[in-house]
């Protein structure tokens, strides 16, 4: 057996609303993938069998993809018939709506027994918010929208369905659906504690990483026998974080009880291993991680969290300001909506460094 982790990220670069770490977790049952192999397809980035994984210096991840395990229901473009699972800037466009997110995201969370009707259902299903900080905040008070927002919920049920059923036959299932809400005073805090924005980032992905790792081991396959090991090999792949090559510190910080391993660190990916050979972690930061059908859910979860929370803060800030126009939040356009609302911050006593990042 081996478990299987993408990781991304949205949200690193404005000034408004949240950034959202999120991260997949997959189990490949070792019995269903020994000894097979495939060809690459259409650059297709994969992992090999769970025996390769457990003994490999360097597993070749173009030796099992779970894209072509998963072709019968997943596609790598936005559809009507199959779940799209794919960068999550190839199916979300601002103004043509949510459909594809929701239709690839809602999927894997059925497959894993979690339904979210709700706001509040999908940041709990995510782990999103552990201590509750985003209910603190005025915008979402009173926001808890019903699910999903374009997709419909016949067309999501029988979707799920299909699915989880495919992800059985290729002896693949998802594991956990994880994220992260960094709202700015957090957001801020971490960029002064760390010093940069970019360590801010990984602090925060390689922590998530962590608490996946424990999580997955501790579950197990939900289907497994009760005297079924916990231990087993993980890859992990997280998109690169910007121009950052090396990442040995911060695995070192957030792993103290094992010695990180550099394999290579250099500008296209940066791979480390360490633990004992029957739990080795393997974890690679790669440019268009998003090629990883794991990290490519990643990115589809963390998208939709961000733009369903950035849904809160404009409801909240459009209704007491006539005529405002909604903001995504990046620098472009952020100032505009900040000065906007400068007034009515004031009455209601929002503090900026609630409302706005300072990176």
């Amino acid at each position: 057996m081996g478990i299987l982790i993408g990781m991304d990220e949205a949200g690193y670069g404005p000034n408004l609303g949240p950034l959202v770490v999120a991260a997949t977790a997959w189990e490949v049952v070792e019995e269903e993938v020994r000894g097979r192999r495939s060809e690459v397809r259409g650059g297709e980035t994969a992992l090999g069998s769970a025996v390769k994984l457990a003994s490999a210096a360097t597993p070749n991840l173009d030796e099992f993809g779970l894209y072509r395990r998963l072709t019968s229901v997943v596609s790598r473009s936005a559809s009507d018939t199959r779940v799209a699972i794919a960068d999550s800037k190839a199916l979300y466009k601002p103004g043509h709506g949510l459909r594809q997110l929701e239709r690839g995201v809602h999927a894997a969370l059925a497959a894993i027994g979690c339904a979210a009707e709700c706001w509040s259902d999908l940041v709990q299903s995510c782990d999103a918010d552990p201590e509750g900080l985003h209910s603190q905040l005025c915008w979402h008070g009173d926001f808890d929208c019903r699910l999903p927002i374009d997709a419909t919920g016949e067309e999501l049920v029988p979707l799920g369905d299909r699915f989880s059923e495919a992800c059985d036959e290729a002896g693949v299932r998802p594991l956990a659906v994880r994220a992260r809400l960094v709202y700015p005073a957090e957001f801020n805090e971490l960029t002064e504690r760390f010093e940069s924005k970019g360590a801010a980032l990984s602090h925060v992905t390689i922590g998530l990483l962590r608490e996946v790792i424990d999580r997955a081991r501790d579950t197990g396959r939900p289907s497994a026998a009760a005297d079924s090991p916990t231990s087993s090999p993980v890859f992990a792949l997280c998109d690169k974080h910007g121009a950052r090559n090396r990442y040995a510190g911060l695995l070192q910080h957030h792993f103290p009880d094992h010695w990180i391993e550099p394999i290579c660190e250099g500008h296209t990916e940066s791979r480390y291993e360490w633990g004992p050979p029957e739990s080795r972690v393997r974890c690679a930061f790669r440019m268009r991680g998003e090629e990883f059908l794991p990290t490519a859910l990643a990115s589809m979860t963390a998208k939709y969290l961000r733009e369903l929370a950035m849904r809160a803060f404009n409801e909240f800030w459009c209704a007491r300001v006539p005529g405002l126009r909604p903001t995504a939040g990046y620098p472009a356009d952020a100032p505009r909506f900040k000065q906007a609302i400068a007034a009515v911050q004031r009455e209601l006593g929002v503090a900026d460094h609630l409302l706005w990042r300072n990176r």
